[in-house]
């Protein structure tokens, strides 16, 4: 079954990437931290946006932002996203993420 974006999913090392652009960029950022350009790769980092919440007896589920990729590099912390298109969700969780995380760097990788 082709995805919706017909990105192809790769695997690089033991992880499965949902696309060959955002393995590729792993592939980058390891050769990074290897010569200690950067520090602390993390895959798939969780951010939450919103916690849950009960409202006239209705339940609704938290809003959680996952990312690429998140590492440290001169001293900040960078979050990356590997796009392709920008949907209008992401756009909205980019918004989120930017007011509940103002002191992490989020970079879009396009």
């Amino acid at each position: 079954m082709q995805s919706k974006y017909k990105n192809k999913k790769t695997q690089v090392d033991m992880y499965i990437f949902d696309s060959a652009k955002e393995a590729q960029r792993y592939r980058e950022l390891k050769l990074l931290e290897r010569a200690k350009e950067i520090s602390n790769l993390e895959l798939q980092p969780r951010f939450l946006l919103q916690e849950s919440f009960r409202k006239n007896g209705k339940t609704y589920r938290k809003i959680e932002y996952v990312a690429d990729f998140r590492y440290n590099e001169n001293g900040k912390t960078i979050v990356e996203d590997v796009k392709g298109l920008q949907t209008d969700v992401f756009k909205i969780k980019h918004k989120l993420f930017e007011k509940k995380y103002p002191d992490l760097e989020l970079r879009i990788i396009e």
